[in-house]
């Protein structure tokens, strides 16, 4: 789905994923590579497939955008260094543009070892009139495009069935992106009349409103 913030082209893609078009920029946030290990580490029955399957669906949608950068919007690993970091290193290997890291409450491992692969790590970047950051902000005179709260949406059918969604939420002057990664969680999020959800599923994005 294709949506216009700001005069700028956004493609919001199934995968939680965006393309900015005009900048060539694939915004990606809430990553939260390590997670998996970690909780394996500590007993948990996660499976072991699920650690590739972040990696495949991150080289899938850089392959389909081709950009010239890709943007984390925060907490691209979710702990300190574990067996996933050298998955990354292989990963950034095979990708062809810059790579930025919004840095994210989780990113606690030392930027000195992003540095050491070529990443450069900001606390935020204003591009345009857009406010790139990894936290939800309100700033006067810029769109803020951000992420951490892992938005989703309840959809309600009949019979009290539900179904809860990942989601992008825009608000007047903000864009809040899903959590990319496997076994993230969600936050269920409520519509007032300004506000829309896109919904993702695994083969496409929703527009839903309150209307």
């Amino acid at each position: 789905m294709t949506i216009n913030l700001q005069n700028q082209t956004f493609e919001l893609h199934p995968s939680g994923a965006a393309f900015w078009k005009e900048e060539e920029i694939l915004l990606i946030s809430d990553v939260h590579l390590g997670k998996i290990s970690h909780f394996r580490k500590f007993g948990s029955a996660v499976p072991h497939k699920a650690i590739n399957a972040n990696f495949l669906r991150l080289s899938e949608v850089v392959g389909k955008f081709q950009p010239k950068i890709v943007c984390f919007l925060g907490d691209l690993f979710h702990s300190d260094l574990n067996s996933e970091w050298k998955l990354f290193e292989n990963w950034l290997d095979a990708v062809e543009a810059e790579v930025i890291l919004i840095a994210g409450n989780h990113d606690i491992i030392s930027p000195l070892k992003y540095e050491e692969l070529g990443v450069k790590i900001h606390s935020e970047w204003i591009l345009g009139g857009f406010l790139l950051i990894h936290h939800p902000e309100t700033r006067e005179g810029f769109f803020n495009i951000c992420g951490h709260i892992h938005p989703g949406y309840r959809l309600n059918g009949k019979a009290k069935q539900s179904l809860k969604l990942p989601c992008f939420f825009r608000r007047k002057d903000q864009l809040i992106f899903p959590a990319f990664g496997e076994f993230t969680g969600n936050f269920m999020m409520k519509l007032n009349e300004e506000e829309k959800a896109y919904a993702i599923t695994q083969n496409e994005v929703i527009l839903i409103e309150n209307i």
